[in-house]
């Protein structure tokens, strides 16, 4: 199970930090994926992270951070420099494999989504 929490409504330019926690999993095992699904638009990739290594989508480089924290069994994206575009709802997502991957179907579990508004 992944609760995914910390969205909010937030002015451009700012900051949210998202957090997703994982409950009955071997955690570290497991690439962890943030995407994003605007309105009327299909879901895409935000970031990844395996062990360490980490990938991210163009759009987001530079801006946002994911980071994981196994003993908390959490996964993070920090969120800078916030844009209207990058209004959605935000899903974290499990991989049953370390490598992180940007591909959608490649990851096995889904956590509910948390809103991003990010006004003008």
């Amino acid at each position: 199970q992944l609760q995914a929490c910390g969205g909010g409504l937030v002015q451009a330019g700012g900051s949210l930090r998202l957090s997703c926690a994982a409950a009955g999993r071997t955690f570290r095992s497991y690439a962890m994926g943030w995407f994003r699904q605007a309105a009327g638009k299909e879901r895409e990739f935000v970031a990844a992270i395996g062990w360490t290594s980490t990938s991210y989508a163009d759009s987001v480089k530079g801006r946002f951070t994911i980071s994981r924290d196994n003993a908390k069994d959490t996964v993070y994206l920090q969120m800078f420099g916030l844009k209207p575009e990058d209004t959605a709802v935000y899903y974290c997502a499990a991989r049953r494999n370390i490598v992180p991957v940007t591909t959608l179907n490649e990851y096995d579990y889904w956590g509910q989504g948390t809103q991003v508004t990010v006004s003008s």
